[in-house]
């Protein structure tokens, strides 16, 4: 019995941990010098100035960062290696990624092939599957197209497709679009294409050219590939002004509003009270804007997913970091 109640209630104490650096980007937020992230197991607490959390979190460890942290990049149509300071991914089939969703691709040629057995195969994979997964619709048939449509609202699963193999209006009219889908593409799209994705609320995953009447119209962006090196060439052909914060915003929480995870607890994208703890640690110095000097693709240094360092980093007590700085 005593036994029994010394178990009782009790949890396994997890520690506070903090991030912290010369400058932290929440991106919901602007930038905060001398910032810093309090992160306990996978969720951050809170987001702010270093002496601020220390003196109102019980910190038992400090990491110390020279540079950016930012939240992870957020890919939004994984094509290769995941790029640097990438923690989510939109992956397609079982590529490891650390974060994001997994979508099972379905490109049959035919309705006869999806009654036969495609259909099947992917309502056994959905069940089957551990993590967050979608359906990546690539079928040519537009009867399959719609039946993954149905399927995807049925499941509540997002949905991902390609305007290489169908234009915006073919896949509106299949029940494609909607803000549980996210389109990918690379080339121009006409003034109603761009409309109809605004309507529909579905979010571009681009993978490069020019997003001026995109951004002048408030389209929802994101970047596929790897995220920075994608937002540096889209800025090299948009032929607009201070395009940095926006480009940023779309390499992260804009890949994570694509696969609906921008929003509640476990958010990405962001960093901000119960988003989860995944940060991207990057060599910026010198008091730079920290929107242009991550287009400009500096070294990433470390990752961190779900509050664990990747590579791990020697940790040090706020006391012992405290001293140093005091010395």
């Amino acid at each position: 019995m005593g036994a029994l109640r010394k178990g009782f209630g009790s949890r396994a104490h997890v520690p506070v941990v903090l991030h912290s650096a010369p400058l932290v980007l929440p991106v919901c937020a602007p930038p905060i010098r001398d910032g810093a992230v309090a992160i306990r197991g996978e969720r951050v607490l809170q987001v702010g100035s270093r002496a601020e959390l220390l003196a109102y979190f019980p910190v038992e460890d400090e990491i110390r960062w020279p540079g950016l942290i930012t939240p992870g990049l957020v890919d939004a149509c994984r094509t290769g290696a995941l790029g640097p300071g990438v923690t989510s991914a939109a992956d397609l089939g079982e590529r490891g990624s650390p974060g994001g969703v997994t979508y099972l691709e379905v490109a049959c040629a035919s309705e006869q092939a999806w009654e036969a057995s495609a259909r099947d195969a992917l309502i056994t994979a959905i069940r089957e599957h551990a993590g967050t997964v979608g359906v990546a619709a690539h079928a040519s048939d537009p009867l399959v197209m719609e039946e993954l449509a149905v399927l995807a609202r049925t499941f509540g699963l997002r949905l991902m497709a390609d305007l290489g193999r169908h234009s915006p209006m073919e896949l509106d009219e299949a029940g494609v679009l909607g803000p549980h889908c996210h389109v990918t593409g690379e080339g121009p799209l006409t003034p109603g294409e761009r409309k109809l994705l605004r309507l529909r609320g579905t979010t571009l995953a681009l993978l490069g050219g020019d997003v001026s009447a995109l951004v002048e119209e408030g389209a929802a962006i994101a970047f596929g590939g790897p995220p920075l090196a994608v937002a540096r060439a889209v800025r090299d052909a948009t032929r607009m002004r201070r395009l940095e914060r926006v480009l940023v915003e779309a390499a992260t929480v804009g890949g994570a509003r694509a696969m609906g995870m921008a929003e509640g607890p476990g958010r990405i994208g962001t960093l901000g009270p119960g988003s989860q703890a995944d940060l991207a640690v990057f060599d910026v110095r010198g008091g730079r804007d920290p929107y242009a000097a991550l287009l400009d693709q500096p070294p990433c240094l470390a990752t961190v997913i779900g509050g664990v360092p990747r590579p791990r980093r020697p940790r040090r007590s706020a006391a012992d970091s405290s001293r140093e700085q005091a010395g």
